[in-house]
């Protein structure tokens, strides 16, 4: 089960990021984040920008709304959705 939490700023996300991908996608649940592929490598910072990009894609937000919290230079990472209910992220992941 994905972990995912509500708090007063939005819904946190836990999830591992793999770089250098085929094509950019979610890969469903891998230690309980969201595994997500992207495209971009993870060199100065471009996987950051790029998975920020692709979950704004995902939940339909601006991608102003989408913030690395913690692992900005790992895999894992904690990404804060604002914006949204944890109810809708779940939906959405269907999970």
């Amino acid at each position: 089960m994905i972990d995912i939490k509500e708090d007063q700023n939005g819904v946190v996300v836990k999830v591992r990021v793999q770089p250098r991908a085929s094509k950019n996608s979610l890969a469903g649940e891998m230690e309980g984040a969201l595994k997500v592929r992207l495209t971009a490598p993870p060199v100065d910072g471009a996987a950051n920008e790029a998975c920020c990009k692709f979950l704004a894609g995902v939940f339909g937000i601006a991608k102003s709304n989408i913030e690395i919290i913690s692992g900005h230079t790992g895999r894992n990472k904690l990404v804060r959705v604002r914006g949204v209910s944890e109810a809708m992220v779940r939906s959405v992941l269907s999970c």
